[in-house]
């Protein structure tokens, strides 16, 4: 007789966290989507599902977990507003939770994590910018350079310069505009981590002594 292979305690806490961390980060990118109101909260919370998930089971099940909620996304939103769960959220998480598993040494700097986390998500940004530029049939890029424009030309009338702007200029400055944002959210994500995860029995490693006043205050 053939025997079945049954799944031991560790195994079957694995697969049910996948499962039901993947489908909280499809949950949530959709709500980000259709909902009129929380925007800021969901983009805040995507990458945290899956970055939970990395803590806990390491990165093949994080990855395996990032496959999961996008072939769910396609399945509610289509071929390509689905995976664009990627970029930036999903690796992002993917980065983040490599990282935070690491309890020491260098991988668990927070100046690691967060500067080229920040970098990824200025990068899945852009790629998500691309994609609906696309999709609409408009160059949505342009919303951003004629902000950066403005803000140029703010800068440049508290300084008294009349000078001309360059379409270099506002391009850097775009750039940059999408850059400082990412470095804010990415920080919050470390800062909203370092609040919830410790209650989920899956701590982050400690902030630098620079950064601990800012995220001493735990608001939970």
């Amino acid at each position: 007789m053939s025997s079945r292979r049954q799944l031991n305690r560790g195994q079957a806490r694995q697969l049910m966290d996948t499962a039901y961390l993947a489908a909280a980060t499809a949950l949530l990118w959709v709500a980000l989507y259709y909902l009129p109101v929380g925007s800021p909260l969901f983009r805040l919370a995507l990458p945290l599902p899956l970055a939970l998930l990395q803590l806990r089971h390491g990165w093949r099940c994080a990855v395996e977990g990032l496959v999961v909620t996008a072939l769910l996304l396609v399945a509610l939103m289509g071929p390509i507003r689905g995976p664009l769960v990627v970029f930036p959220y999903g690796l992002l998480a993917l980065w983040l939770g490599w990282c935070w598993r690491a309890r020491a040494g260098w991988r668990s700097s927070w100046w690691l994590s967060w500067g080229v986390g920040s970098l990824i998500s200025a990068a899945g940004f852009l790629v998500r910018v691309a994609v609906l530029s696309v999709l609409v049939g408009e160059n949505l890029w342009v919303l951003i350079t004629t902000a950066a424009a403005g803000l140029l030309e703010k800068l440049a009338g508290w300084l008294g310069m009349a000078a001309s702007i360059e379409l270099a200029q506002v391009q850097l400055a775009a750039l940059a505009l999408v850059w400082v944002q990412n470095v804010i959210v990415v920080l919050a994500l470390h800062a909203v981590a370092y609040w919830i995860f410790p209650r989920l029995h899956s701590p982050i490693p400690e902030p630098p002594d620079s950064l601990r006043a800012l995220v001493a205050l735990d608001p939970l």
